[in-house]
């Protein structure tokens, strides 16, 4: 099968190859690059596909969402979440890859890094595979190898036999390393307030993924809430890293999930950015950011453990 987003933000599929289940799913408005596991399987049973071969299916799927302003490099990235008891597949995470003309390189998105804070925000609590288009590079296996999966996450690639994450990065560098007992993915929920309270629902939105940020080496919790001219509002979470530079922004976040729903960068209206005070400071990376895709402003709001 074969399938493609289409120029205006939202999803087609480009062949009748496809499992009808996964024309059905696309077809919905609210679709949002998830696939869940009831549909999974039933995509499963009609392809007759095992589930990593369905999942390197997905992938142009994924690639069809990328926005890649300065490389021209599509990717697409496919994660299956942990599989429910006695089922063949877990639901599946669709992620592109992002970049931002007129920023550093380093504020680009990966579409591994896109799928994971999709199943991240999804409630995903373990990760079983992954599908994608080209071999991950350094940057997005560090970034993989710190989830709760760790290096026991199968990868799979177009043409290549599967293997463990470890394969691509041995004797990876962690959390451990630095004394850190936790990994990305794991549930936690920090319960801050706001220095000044609000009942705005963007500024809401920004605080409740700063409570499910992780920042265990900074301890400087962050979440950005992108609001839409339409009234859409997505919120990315801050996700940190024990080699530091794979850590991702807030905003990237928020941005990957905005994209997919179908919105484009430009669309941004208005965006709030919540923090914690601490030695990582969200508020420059993500002025610089919005000024360059669309022109907006961020607020900013602090907040602090209650």
């Amino acid at each position: 099968m074969t399938a493609d987003r289409d120029g205006g933000g939202g999803w087609s599929i480009a062949t009748s190859a496809a499992p009808r289940a996964l024309g059905d799913l696309v077809s919905r408005d609210d679709f949002r690059g998830v696939v869940p596991a009831a549909a999974a399987a039933g995509m499963l049973a009609e392809s007759g596909l095992d589930p990593l071969a369905l999942m390197l299916d997905l992938v142009p799927l994924a690639a069809g969402g990328a926005d890649p302003g300065i490389s021209g490099f599509h990717v697409g990235a496919v994660i299956e979440g942990e599989r429910p008891p006695d089922a063949p597949i877990g639901a599946l995470y669709l992620g592109a890859n992002m970049e931002f003309p007129g920023q550093a390189l380093s504020l680009s998105t990966h579409a591994e890094q896109a799928a994971l804070v999709n199943a991240w925000t999804a409630g995903e609590r373990r990760l079983t595979a992954l599908a994608v288009s080209a071999a991950p590079c350094g940057y997005c296996r560090q970034f993989l190898s710190e989830t709760t999966t760790g290096g026991a996450l199968v990868v799979g690639l177009p043409g290549r036999a599967a293997a463990p994450l470890s394969d691509y990065l041995p004797a990876a560098f962690g959390p451990a390393d630095l004394g850190v007992t936790t990994a990305l993915l794991d549930p936690a929920e920090r319960d801050l307030v706001l220095v000044e309270p609000s009942d705005d629902p963007v500024t809401l939105a920004a605080l409740d993924a700063a409570r499910r940020s992780y920042a265990p080496y900074t301890g400087t919790h962050a979440g950005v809430a992108v609001a839409t001219a339409a009234g859409a509002v997505y919120a990315g979470r801050y996700a940190e890293n024990a080699a530091y530079s794979p850590s991702m922004s807030p905003l990237q976040a928020a941005l990957a999930l905005a994209a997919l729903a179908g919105e484009q960068p430009g669309d941004v209206s208005r965006a709030v950015l919540v923090q914690t005070r601490g030695p990582a400071d969200q508020r420059a990376v993500t002025a610089a950011v919005l000024d360059a895709v669309c022109g907006a402003a961020p607020e900013t709001r602090w907040a602090e453990p209650a």
